[in-house]
């Protein structure tokens, strides 16, 4: 018998390419089963002898066809003990009966034989054995043997693919070349509903939508032609009976057939919703960390409201949402300690900042056309006056056929105060918001809320310090004797339009006795409030020690004293305690200030300096160029220590005397000697008005100063003229009292001050005659006509004169009480060679009114 070299076949589905029932005769392909199972035939002649056989029994048995044919099967291949069951089995079958069993069998040692199997080899086949007849009529068998062992590994494959496939956790199919599902696992089934056996034969479009189908599809062919596996494949789909988008990780890899012919695609699928869902909240999570980090950097580095609204609206657009607004209450921003109209939430608010990821595209909240920097409120009943009423987030409706989808109004709270409402808003193709965006706004916005808080009351303290500070400089345009006097006072970064920092920089102009003026500018280290109160302490140590009217460099070493005393525990009472121990003060308990001080003699047009740590003066003479004086600079005040000297200049008439602080000079830009040079070459034409020098000056010197305070008093010099001095020296003899009446009566009708007569000739007499009873040397009177009138008596004597109150008994004693009921001021002052005793009587005119001196020497009865 020999191999049949073809097979009817039966299409068995579609992949055979012709209809179910239609029978073909075509070539056995490569991979058929028999290739693979390797059956073997031979026949059995009436004879009970090998007649036919095959070369596949060659090569399952390893015996030649030569030496098999003729042979008794039975004592070629069955062992001895079996052989006379295999006789009967052997009559059994060639009387016509089929019979089917396992049957050892060995290689005869005997003979030429070839093929796979060496001769003496044992083995095991299954036969299957079918009575037939010779062309004679004669019985005779066909018998088909199978290798046991291939059997075995058949059915061991079979029952390990059947597990793997069945037990599979996994979604499994087997996706045949027309990507059609030739096979699915119960897992599959389990999740789209049926039996395996329903799905056989559905295509990837009934499971997936349009465009994901056509995606799978494309994938499994260039999976089939390419043989190239596909890994963690993310689907997209459906399941029967459920909205919920699910999601699938899908791996692909082609089979082959044993001899290597693909067959189709498996598909291994695993459900990765919750992984992609705790994934994405993962990615939400972190997304949120990095908004809330980025926050913490971007928010509040301004002390502007509106400013840190807008860095809000930069932190969340577009990486949180699409659109958004921020609204602060209108009293807030216009100052008011706290917001109104929080019960309600209907009190007034300005929108301040407005940021949208969608081009040309409004955002109104709750409908209401509300424009940038508009003042508006929301309706009661809306769910943004209910977040401000409650201080709680709350979801607002889209409007119909709107580009937004959804919006959180979220208020912002800061220490249990409402001052304002962000809106954040996601348009329609972008996520709606969730419980873990609320809580992410409701975040973001409490930081912007505190932020804005702190601007608040960063701003309002500021106010005050700016109310405080303002107050402490001179009032208006300040006057002085013998001066024209010009000034001004910058604030920190008002050049370049920053917020204003208040510093401790200050000037002043303080009258002096006989027609003096002094000249004070000064600049506390720091910034702050607590360096603006230290400003108004030393300015007014300064004030008060003027008026003792002692020393240029007396004046600096007491203020030396009181600095030392600013910053530690016990304010001014710490200055007595540095001023004991000037070696042993620690400089972080107290300020750094410098300041200089001059005194101005209108009379003599002499200048006397004095400098703790300052910048020198600048003078600038007619027809000469600006120049700084040498005035030796000192140690700040402070520091202690060290004593202070003095410099006196002439000045001449006419000639610009300019103070200043070093925010006018100094920059990180340049040098110190850069911008003092800029300083000195601005000031060209010192005889323009001052108004105009100053404004020329702050002008050229605007890119030179940087972020300090500026302070600028300028000063022209226009001498007392010797007209209005009149200036005697008397002998120290009692007639002089009498002299010094007639020089006075005579000089004040030279004045055309006839009103003033009678009050001075008496005021002359006692000064005079308590030099010549108290004093010593000569004596010297000295009239100063200017805005008021000045009478000056002078000795060489120490003792300064004391005010005290006469008994009626007392025969005396009521001189200086006589002085002070009919002057406008009067007091002392020591001199390098005596002292000075001095009264002052304002000029006759409309609102001046005289006291009558008889009425004032009965007053004293």
């Amino acid at each position: 018998m020999s191999e049949i070299p073809a097979r009817a076949t039966e299409s068995e589905g579609p992949s055979d390419g012709v209809p179910f029932g239609d029978a073909v005769w075509q070539s056995s392909p490569p991979g058929s089963i028999y290739d693979y199972v390797k059956v073997a035939s031979f026949s059995i002649g009436p004879d009970g002898l090998v007649d036919q056989w095959s070369l596949r029994a060659e090569q399952l048995l390893g015996i030649r066809a030569p030496d098999a044919v003729g042979t008794d099967p039975i004592e070629a291949f069955v062992d001895p003990e079996l052989r006379e069951r295999g006789q009967r089995k052997m009559a059994e079958i060639l009387d016509g009966r089929e019979w089917t069993g396992v049957v050892p069998f060995r290689v005869p040692d005997d003979g030429a034989g070839g093929g796979q199997r060496r001769r003496g080899q044992r083995g095991l086949a299954e036969v299957y054995v079918m009575p037939t007849r010779t062309e004679d009529g004669e019985k005779a068998a066909v018998c088909i043997v199978v290798d046991v062992r291939v059997l075995r590994t058949i059915e061991t494959d079979l029952a390990a693919s059947q597990a793997i496939f069945g037990q599979s956790p996994f979604g499994f199919l087997l996706i045949d070349p027309d990507l059609r599902v030739r096979r699915a696992n119960e897992r599959f089934a389990s999740v789209f509903g049926g039996t395996p056996d329903d799905h056989r034969g559905k295509g990837v479009h009934d499971y997936l939508p349009r465009a994901e189908g056509d995606r799978v599809s494309a994938t499994l062919r260039r999976v089939l032609e390419t043989g190239d596996s596909i890994t963690d494949m993310h689907v997209t789909g459906f399941v029967p009976g459920s909205e919920e988008r699910r999601h699938w990780s899908v791996n692909l890899y082609r089979v082959h057939s044993g001899s290597g012919r693909p067959i189709g695609v498996a598909w291994l699928g695993t459900d990765i919703t919750a992984r992609r869902e705790a994934a994405r909240e993962a990615a939400a999570a972190r997304r949120n960390l990095a908004l809330l980090n980025e926050a913490g950097a971007r928010i509040g580095n301004s002390l502007d409201l509106e400013t840190t609204a807008r860095e809000l609206l930069d932190v969340v657009v577009p990486g949180f949402c699409d659109l958004a607004t921020v609204d602060l209450y209108q009293g807030l921003l216009a100052g008011d300690e706290t917001p109104p109209g929080l019960a309600d939430g209907g009190a007034e608010l300005r929108r301040v900042a407005f940021s949208s990821a969608v081009s040309d595209v409004p955002f109104h909240g709750t409908g209401e056309r509300v424009q940038l920097g508009a003042v508006h409120h929301y309706p009661f009943n809306s769910p943004c006056a209910d977040a401000l009423r409650t201080a709680r987030p709350r979801n607002v409706p889209a409007e119909d056929g709107g580009l937004v989808q959804s919006t959180l109004a979220v208020p912002m709270v800061a220490h249990d105060t409402v001052v304002g409402l962000a809106q954040f808003a996601r348009t329609k193709g972008s996520e709606p918001f969730g419980d873990r965006d609320r809580d992410l706004a409701v975040e973001l916005a409490a930081r912007a809320a505190v932020c804005i808080d702190n601007a608040r009351l960063y701003r309002r303290e500021h106010e005050r310090a700016l109310i405080l500070q303002r107050s402490l400089l001179p009032p208006g345009d300040p006057e002085a004797s013998g001066l024209d006097i010009a000034c001004r006072y910058l604030p920190g970064n008002a050049a370049t339009g920053r917020p204003s920092e208040v510093g401790g920089d200050w000037f002043d102009v303080i009258e002096l006795p006989g027609h003096r003026t002094a000249l004070v500018v000064g600049d506390v280290m720091g910034r702050g409030l607590r360096a603006a109160v230290a400003m108004g302490e030393l300015r007014t140590a300064v004030r008060t020690l003027a008026q003792l009217d002692i020393e240029p460099a007396e004046v600096l070493s007491q203020l030396d004293e009181i600095a030392r005393g600013l910053g530690a525990p016990g304010g001014v009472q710490q200055a007595t305690r540095a001023a004991r121990r000037p070696r042993e003060a620690d400089l972080s308990e107290v300020y750094l200030a410098t300041c200089v001080y001059a005194v101005y003699d209108s009379v003599t047009r002499r200048c006397t300096f004095a400098n703790a740590g300052h910048l020198p003066p600048v003078l600038v003479e007619p027809g000469e160029s600006a120049l700084m004086l040498d005035v030796p600079p000192g140690l700040p005040l402070g520091v202690g220590g060290e004593p202070f000297e003095e410099v006196e200049v002439e000045l001449p008439e006419g000639s610009l005397l300019a103070l200043y602080t070093d925010g006018l000079v100094e920059s990180r830009d340049h040098p110190l000697d850069e911008g003092l040079q800029a300083f000195v070459g601005a000031l060209t034409d010192p005889a323009r008005p001052l108004e105009d020098v100053c404004d020329q000056v702050l002008n050229t010197l605007d890119s030179h100063h940087g972020e300090d305070d500026i302070a600028l008093l300028m000063a022209r010099v226009q001498g007392l003229p010797s007209e209005s001095v009149g200036d005697w020296t008397l002998p120290r003899e009692p007639r002089s009292v009498g002299r010094a009446r007639e020089l006075a009566r005579a000089k004040l009708f030279d004045w055309d001050m006839e009103p003033l007569v009678d009050t001075t000739e008496l005021l002359v007499s006692e000064l005079v005659t308590n030099a010549l009873r108290y004093g010593e040397g000569e004596i010297r009177l000295r009239l100063l006509l200017d805005r008021t009138l000045v009478c000056e008596v002078w000795d060489s004597g120490l003792v300064q004169p004391r005010r005290r109150r006469a008994r009626a008994t007392d025969e005396g004693g009521r001189g200086l009480q006589l002085v002070g009921l009919l002057s406008a001021a009067w007091g002392s002052r020591r001199t390098p060679r005596g002292k000075t005793v001095w009264f002052e009587l304002p000029l006759p005119g409309a609102d001046t009114q005289l006291t009558d001196p008889a009425e004032a020497l009965l007053s004293l009865f």
